[in-house]
């Protein structure tokens, strides 16, 4: 676990105190501080205009209201400097970490947090090589330019995050995940919502985590190679600090009945938070949306499936979400728009109720 979080240089302490004032706030962690001596000034003998006795009476100001539990100086203190801040900090009670309620928490350049009363959460995925030719057709012909002017209208759309697959045959797709990533991120207003990294290839999850800033989603893991496989996988996500997606689905196949989405999510769950101590506000079931109407009498119950291991879920592991592709429901009526956006909204009303 994470000791402490704070400042260090480029600031004195007059510049960097209202930053710690607002840390102590909302940190469930340590707080630490290392200001400079002042800001830099050529024409002063010393280059810095905090001497030790300035400087140390301003940090045990920060001490005494709570804010720090580690303090120290960096650029133009001297031992001199760190001596008169030991002694005066010396005896005071320190900060005490804040209690952070356990709501799942992501970000881009901004901070999105799903609370209970949270609506549900839109996740935009023409970005998708997979399920968008258009996308698909820009990056193979390296338009990512265009590429990125997709990205930037669901944001504009109103999509919370973007799901971004480079799995296409004629791709490298660790190349192209790592390339598009670095571009999204040198664009304010598309990398401010968080990026959800999509791939069933593991390499390439991993490429997408080491080029992402900010706290992610990982889609997706499951339990198909077994528990060793998925263990190490999610162990790796959780030392990256990112989100995951869990499928249902183990050894034996998919889950397509009520009971087979419970056991596999269950069974996730408790290898996630007992074994890997994965927070369980950062696990995000899939318990697959399947097509129905098929012609297939099996099938007619899926929506209903769906929906009811949603509630389970929902009422049975604490803090995990629930995610899912909700065109999956209407594919065969694919070219029937109106069906399909009428199944939609029926199957969305019904599931968002569920949880």
């Amino acid at each position: 676990p994470l000791l402490s979080v704070g400042m260090n240089c480029a600031l004195g302490p007059k510049e960097m105190r209202p930053l710690i004032e607002d840390l102590s706030r909302i940190a469930p962690i340590y707080i630490s501080a290392h200001p400079n001596a002042g800001l830099p000034n050529p024409l002063l003998p010393t280059g810095f205009p905090e001497t030790p006795e300035t400087l140390a009476p301003q940090l045990r100001d920060w001490v005494n209201n709570g804010w720090l539990n580690i303090v120290g100086g960096c650029c133009g203190t001297t031992p001199a400097h760190i001596q008169h801040i030991a002694d005066a900090v010396r005896g005071v009670k320190p900060h005490v970490p804040s209690t952070v309620e356990p709501y799942t928490r992501l970000s881009g350049l901004e901070a999105v947090t799903i609370r209970p009363d949270s609506n549900f959460v839109n996740i935009g995925e023409r970005t998708n090589v997979t399920g968008s030719p258009a996308f698909a057709k820009l990056i193979l012909t390296g338009d990512y330019e265009a590429a990125l002017s997709v990205a930037r209208q669901q944001v504009e759309g109103g999509a919370q995050i973007i799901d971004i697959n480079m799995d296409e045959g004629m791709l490298d797709s660790k190349a192209a995940m790592e390339k598009f990533l670095r571009l999204v991120a040198s664009e304010p207003d598309i990398c401010k919502v968080p990026i959800m990294v999509d791939s069933s290839k593991w390499e390439v999850l991993e490429t997408g985590l080491k080029n992402i800033q900010g706290k992610a989603v990982v889609n997706s893991i499951s339990l198909k190679e077994g528990e060793q496989k998925f263990i190490d996988q999610a162990t790796l996500i959780r030392r990256y600090g990112a989100a995951v997606v869990v499928m249902a689905f183990d050894e034996k196949g998919q889950a397509d009945t009520l009971e087979r989405k419970r056991d596999i999510c269950s069974r996730s769950y408790k290898i996630l938070t007992e074994q890997v101590g994965f927070p369980p506000q950062d696990i995000i079931f899939d318990p697959n949306i399947l097509t129905v109407a098929t012609g297939i009498e099996e099938h007619n119950n899926y929506a209903v499936n769906f929906i009811e291991a949603t509630r389970w879920l929902k009422q049975n592991l604490p803090g995990a979400k629930v995610s899912g592709g909700i065109s999956n429901i209407s594919f065969s009526f694919r070219g029937n728009n109106v069906v399909r956006e009428a199944m939609h909204a029926a199957f969305l009303y019904h599931a968002v109720k569920a949880g």
